[in-house]
């Protein structure tokens, strides 16, 4: 015989909510009365009044100096306004999701639409709801009544659910709705959670001999879960507590176990135990052994008090928590916030089911649980290290977790270390949000304490100035030129990049970022990538250095001369024309010239006649100077075989227009008008 428990068995969110703000109440010595039972079970409102809370039916009941707490099954708007104009201190624990649907109801209402509210008219939440529009809401709970809604109603009506209300006859019910009347306003307002628990339930009855539903006989979604498990397993029972089991009737293989949204942790936990581990013992002896076997697990638990510090064993881990039996009558609990000083920490990657964790212990509540923390117990040993650190000036290893005012937190050894702006980095950072996350080196610059306990004052940029001032160093020592470095791009600027190549920038320019010419150097790199670079120059007294970044392999002329040369015929782009002739490209960052004379078969004015930027045409490669970079081509070869003897190689002695077509080498050509490559001096200095 096993026993196993739905996932969602126990206290939902809006309970939850509720007992912490009571809890806290409690805490800061608040006198506190509970406008009903602030949960629908007996133990933890008997537990609470153990506390000195009250509950009262009505605010007239309400003491001087007492703060009243409204329950999370809300109340109508009457009651609130009463409590208001009595000037009652109150806390308002309403549910946001009951919340939601007073909402939905009192603006509806005050559109004139008819409110219809499915659940049970006797609840309290159903109750609040309906106080939301006057009390004129209409209530219905089965197909039965639904049918029997007129169809004036409907047409102008406005539906909504109690939040724990059974889903499957929801869906029937507002199938019948919308199978009537077009026209209503339907608002599934049953708590996704509820839903969720109502299933997980009726898949496990189904599979279980024996089921076990957990929680106080008046609580609404208690009783609906008893429901919904009974049709599905005969065998279902509805117990408050472990001292309800009933032993002898329990059977089979596979007892099923989940719990009312009001049923806390400590309870599901002791009928846990009791069936998965006592269950054959019960059977074969009775009841008195049921309470021997009770009395036996009560006297084995271990006592937990506030500030202790307990070695335990995870159970569970969640997006949001660690779960960890300490040996207490209930797990204790490690919120994500309670795991590190990372706000961005994921559990599941810090803690695995079956480690062992040592805690600090919070709070011990038989109704909020055991609230545990790890980081405590971190800061407590990781403070030790930080005064050590301090007295030996180690660096310590840590990482930015905030950007507070004037300042950032960085996270180490469980402690949290303030570093000002003025020594969060290496250079001034104005916007100390982009440190956040980072992996630091620091030190411990100075510890004070004030009312509020000891401080530590941490600096990065006095570490990151010494290790900078080593790898340049190092450096020097080792640079020469062609060595290959791989830096990190810091700034760009209209003249080019520089780069962090490990404790020296150095300066890549623009001429060198690419093969073509570019405008700026973001056509290239941007701030923060990673490059690889090699030394042009390196000047150690000016501390200047310049840096290559274009490869070889990639120069377009490199890879002209394997793929071109005279004679061939090849499709190029006409770029550019001036007077003498026309401007193409062979390939990206390769310019060729078609001389004036060799564009056509007939003598022409000038090239536009016969050529147009961007167009695409066929020319023959003519003549190819490569130490000069200058290639020569012709269209007049393809259509006259003699012309393709003539060379078509511009040169700074004779313009070409004063010379005759068929004399006119290509050489004849203004300098001005020469390819790109003969760019002016000052923009192809890499070094500047």
């Amino acid at each position: 015989m096993r026993a196993q428990i739905a996932p969602r068995a126990g206290f939902c969110f809006g309970v939850s909510r509720a007992i912490e703000l009571v809890e806290k109440g409690i805490a800061d010595h608040v006198r506190i009365a509970t406008l009903g039972p602030i949960i629908h079970n007996s133990q933890v409102v008997e537990r609470l009044a153990a506390k000195g809370v009250r509950s009262i039916n009505s605010p007239d009941e309400a003491l001087p100096g007492e703060t009243l707490v409204i329950r999370s099954h809300g109340v109508p708007r009457r009651v609130e306004e009463t409590l208001k104009e009595k000037g009652v201190n109150y806390i308002d624990a309403t549910c946001p999701f009951v919340k939601k649907i007073h909402n939905i109801v009192s603006e509806n209402h005050r559109a004139g639409k008819n409110i219809i509210i499915v659940g049970d008219r006797a609840h309290p939440e159903v109750i609040g709801i309906n106080g939301w529009c006057g009390d004129s809401a209409t209530v219905i709970a089965t197909e039965e009544e639904c049918e029997k809604l007129s169809t004036d109603i409907l047409e102008n009506g406005c539906v909504v659910s109690q939040t724990t209300f059974e889903r499957e006859i929801w869906k029937k019910i507002t199938k019948i709705i919308k199978n009537t009347c077009k026209t209503t306003l339907i608002f599934d307002t049953i708590c996704s959670a509820t839903n969720e628990r109502q299933k997980e339930a009726a898949l496990l009855a189904e599979k279980s001999d024996s089921f076990i539903v957990i929680g106080g006989r008046n609580s609404s979604n208690t009783k609906k879960l008893y429901d919904i498990a009974k049709r599905r397993c005969a065998n279902t029972f509805l117990v408050e507590g472990a001292w309800e089991l009933p032993a002898r009737e329990l059977k089979g293989e596979l007892i099923g176990i989940t719990a009312g949204a009001s049923t806390p942790d400590w309870i599901i936990k002791e009928v846990y135990i009791m069936v998965d581990e006592q269950a054959k013992n019960i059977q074969e002896k009775g009841d008195q052994s049921f309470a021997e076997a009770l009395e036996q697990y009560e006297q084995s638990i271990v006592a937990l008090n506030t500030g202790d510090i307990k070695v335990g064993k995870v159970v569970r881990v969640t997006p949001t928590e660690v779960y960890v039996d300490l040996g207490y009558k209930m797990e204790g609990v490690i919120a994500a916030e309670e795991l590190t000083d990372d706000p961005n920490v994921d559990p599941e990657t810090v803690c695995h089911v079956g480690d062992e964790i040592e805690v600090f212990v919070i709070r011990v509540s038989d109704i909020d649980g055991v609230k545990l923390s790890k980081k405590k117990i971190d800061a407590i040993k990781g403070w030790k290290t930080i005064e050590a650190a301090y007295e030996s000036g180690e660096v310590l290893e840590g990482k930015v977790v905030e950007d507070v005012n004037r300042g950032v937190i960085v996270s180490t050894n469980g402690c949290r270390v303030f570093v000002p702006a003025s020594m969060a980095a290496e250079r001034y950072t104005s916007d100390l949000s982009t440190l956040v996350g980072n992996d630091v080196r620091f030190k411990i610059v100075n510890i004070r304490e004030d009312r509020r306990g000891k401080k530590a004052i941490g600096s990065i940029k006095e570490v990151a100035v010494e290790e900078r001032k080593a790898k340049a160093e190092e450096f020097w020592a080792n640079v020469e030129e062609g060595k290959h470095y791989t830096g990190t791009v810091k700034t760009l600027t209209k003249f080019g990049a520089f780069v962090d190549i490990g404790g020296v920038d150095g300066l890549i320019h623009i001429t060198q970022l690419s093969w073509q010419r570019i405008k700026d150097p973001s056509e290239v790199v941007n701030v923060g990538d990673v490059v690889d670079v090699y030394i042009i120059k390196a000047n150690k007294e000016t501390n200047k250095v310049s840096l290559g970044f274009r490869k070889v392999e990639d120069d377009p002329w490199v890879i002209a001369k394997a793929k071109f040369q005279v004679g061939d015929v090849i499709p190029v782009k006409v770029v550019r024309l001036v007077q003498f002739g026309a401007f193409v490209e062979l390939i990206s960052g390769i310019d060729g010239l078609i001389h004036i004379s060799q564009i056509a078969d007939k003598r022409i004015n000038k090239p536009s006649d016969e050529l147009t930027v961007g167009e695409t045409i066929s020319a023959k490669i003519t003549d190819i100077d490569w130490e000069k970079k200058k290639i020569g081509l012709s269209i007049r070869a393809l259509l006259s075989p003699a012309s393709a003897e003539i060379p078509v190689r511009p040169t700074e002695e004779t313009p070409v227009e004063e010379a005759p077509v068929e004399e006119a080498p290509v050489e004849e050509a203004p300098v001005e008008e020469a390819p790109v490559e003969e760019a002016p001096a000052e923009e192809a200095k890499t070094e500047e």
